[in-house]
């Protein structure tokens, strides 16, 4: 993890290993979509860009059924590539979801 992550007190993104400090946007992600079982199940925080990004890429039975856990979602080639993307942005960075988006 880089030095951003290292920062006393600020929660670290699990998906990018970034700092996630007050005041930038942020959201909960469900290991298991709620749809598909995963009501109540484990939750974690991440930057919003890496939430956007996983729900662009992947749909919710994907992530129900092969994804549902950090290391998983580390594993996706289009995830690996966008980790390895946004890891060299700041902590507060913001941008649309790039790349074209999964077909529904």
């Amino acid at each position: 993890m880089g030095l951003d992550a290292e920062r006393a007190g600020d929660p670290v993104c699990p998906l990018c290993g970034r700092a996630i400090p007050e005041g930038v946007p942020q959201s909960r992600h469900h290991l298991i979509p709620r749809l598909r079982g995963g009501k109540g199940g484990e939750t974690v925080q991440l930057h919003q860009i890496c939430h956007n990004e996983i729900h662009a890429t992947l749909s919710e039975t994907e992530l129900a059924r092969d994804y549902s856990t950090i290391a998983a979602l580390r594993s996706h080639p289009r995830l690996a590539k966008f980790i390895a993307w946004v890891a060299k942005r700041p902590p507060a960075f913001k941008s649309k979801t790039p790349g074209k988006r999964r077909q529904r």
